[in-house]
């Protein structure tokens, strides 16, 4: 695609003074994106044109932001991705950025990465990060293949997912429970697993959480929706209207259902295929009622404490990615994280996606993502409505709506006072 026009500083202050509309361009035909926009009374526009907001797909953004296509950014234009978005959403540099983190943490001597030796029923002794063990053991296909399989014969009755790094709603996914179905795969699909392939080919195993928490004989995950409108400093915002995604049919660890997808994956992408679909409910259930329901089956000190690993996951997360994500001031971005609980009540980090759908597919889910789209707007915008990618992106109380302040560095005068306050948070609970 080509970019043409700039909208200037100039042509912004028109739009106040004359009552020029402001102007939005997305590459999405997408009812929520353009009506939210329509709504505020913004005019559409086509990206080659002079915009305020581009809500761009990943692969444009990227484009603007190539030194080779000279495109120039000017104050009064935003865009929802930052450049490098893919050292979060990529499965494969998510894992390799968090695992840094912890190593990086661990050689400066820090707190938060004290480990323990733990001894497993199966009588393997394990040693883990006592506050940063929040994604499953993972690994990188084909660079790590012999790394999994030494943990693979360490661990010989252990269920792995596999995932294409490149690809989201649940496509190319599959479980498995021995070596030789791997290796099977690998021959059938022409990926020799074993070699060098394009990273667009390249995939990630974890080790599956086989004991999720289950409501109604169901697994699930939750959705939580995080904006970041800057990351140095960081400026995080969780979204409070999140929700469960279900499986259609009731989970079995047997091997004769590993093939299963409607069993183990909750992508709607996937579950609204199966016949057991309930399109009414979309197989959701808000994350309001999930505090609800832990609370009455399981106390609510369990399920507070539970809400604030979960906070503490995202916001490690974020830091993880922070000092290498390219932190210009024209972006904003909000993330989809997928969170699943075990049955002890343990949350873990399964993947980000930066492209969350804006598409709805029950009326309830409509109104949760027509909510969602006008809350960003509400919080990336400074008070005279007006995008100025100069404004220090600190949003007042009542601008955040539906939004709660995840972390704010701004706000912080001393990072390593904040880090051991909630280090003591984690010990006490």
């Amino acid at each position: 695609m080509t970019f043409y026009k700039k909208c200037t500083d100039s042509d912004s202050i028109l739009n106040k003074r004359n009552n020029r509309r402001l102007k939005f361009a997305t590459d999405f035909d997408k009812s929520i994106v353009i009506n939210s926009f329509k709504i505020r009374d913004w005019k559409q526009v086509l990206p080659n044109e002079e915009w305020n907001i581009y809500w761009s797909n990943t692969l444009n953004c990227r484009t603007l932001f190539n030194h080779e296509n000279g495109y120039r950014f000017q104050d009064r234009q935003l865009i929802n991705h930052f450049p490098n978005h893919y050292e979060l959403v990529r499965k494969d540099l998510l894992v390799k950025n968090i695992y840094r983190y912890q190593k990086n943490l661990e050689k400066a001597g820090h707190p938060l990465a004290e480990k323990i030796q733990e001894t497993l029923p199966s009588a393997h002794k394990v040693t883990r990060y006592l506050y940063l063990d929040f994604i499953p053991t993972t690994y990188v296909l084909p660079s790590n293949y012999k790394r999994f399989v030494d943990e693979y014969h360490r661990f010989p009755q252990s269920t792995w997912i596999i995932k294409p790094c490149g690809k989201s709603q649940g496509e190319g996914i599959f479980l498995i429970n021995k070596l030789s179905k791997l290796k099977k795969w690998s021959r059938e699909s022409k990926k020799c697993i074993q070699n060098n392939l394009p990273s667009k080919d390249m995939y990630i195993i974890s080790r599956y959480i086989d004991n999720p928490l289950l409501i109604g004989g169901k697994k699930f995950d939750l959705r939580i929706y995080v904006l970041v409108t800057s990351f140095r400093p960081l400026k995080a915002y969780m979204f409070r209207n999140g929700f469960c995604r279900f499986c259609s049919i009731k989970y079995n660890s047997s091997v004769s259902e590993l093939d299963n997808m409607y069993i183990h994956i909750t992508n709607v992408s996937v579950q609204k295929h199966g016949e057991e679909y309930n399109s009414q409910h979309g197989g959701k259930l808000s994350l309001k009622n999930l505090k609800l329901f832990l609370e009455g089956t399981r106390g609510q000190h369990v399920t507070t404490r539970l809400f604030e690993n979960i906070n503490w996951i995202l916001v490690h997360s974020l830091k993880a990615v922070a000092p290498i994500m390219s932190n210009d001031r024209h972006c904003f971005e909000c993330y989809g994280y997928d969170i699943i609980i075990d049955d002890n009540l343990k949350p873990w980090l399964i993947e980000v996606n930066a492209s969350p759908s804006m598409t709805a597919t029950t009326m309830n889910d409509e109104i949760l993502k027509c909510n969602l789209f006008d809350n960003i707007l509400s919080v990336v915008l400074p008070p005279s409505g007006i995008p100025d990618a100069r404004w220090n992106k600190t949003p007042d109380a009542n601008a955040l709506r539906d939004f709660e302040i995840l972390i704010d560095e701004d706000s912080i005068l001393n990072e390593d006072l904040i880090l051991n306050e909630d280090l003591k948070v984690k010990r006490n609970t």
